[in-house]
């Protein structure tokens, strides 16, 4: 899952990225790329609801800002801002009857808004993660 994410990172033209997967009904971090290390403890288990991560899994859909430094949606978590990460999106990595099994997020390090064609690619890109159907 590693080097699957840091391929997407690079191909997304992207600083950071994270995959969490759901486990006993937490995230749980499997794979990052360009978090810091104080962050990478913080986010290892994150709950659903919780920070963009938990959000995109809690409502099975894409959570972005386009400055996470800046951002009073009230999406982002506090600590995030610690990441460098300003433009930054997070999709529900989906099975094949669309239920949520994890999250994939990405960011940049400059102001940034996801348009929805890169939505979409990233979205495709969080089913191709997916285990196939009855594996």
């Amino acid at each position: 899952m590693q080097e699957r994410l840091e391929e997407l990172v690079r191909r997304f033209g992207a600083d950071t990225g994270t995959l969490h997967w759901i486990e006993d009904g937490v995230l749980v971090l499997k794979g990052q790329v360009g978090i810091p290390p104080h962050i990478v403890e913080i986010v290892k288990r994150v709950p659903i609801g919780k920070g963009m991560a938990g959000l995109a899994a809690e409502r099975n859909a894409p959570v972005n800002a386009c400055n996470i430094q800046t951002d009073t949606s009230g999406d982002v978590r506090p600590r995030a801002k610690e990441t460098g990460v300003n433009g930054a999106i997070v999709v529900p990595v989906r099975d094949a009857s669309g239920r949520v099994l994890g999250a994939l997020g990405i960011g940049v390090h400059r102001v940034y808004e996801y348009t929805p064609e890169e939505t979409d690619r990233l979205l495709a890109e969080a089913a191709r993660l997916a285990p196939p159907a009855g594996g």
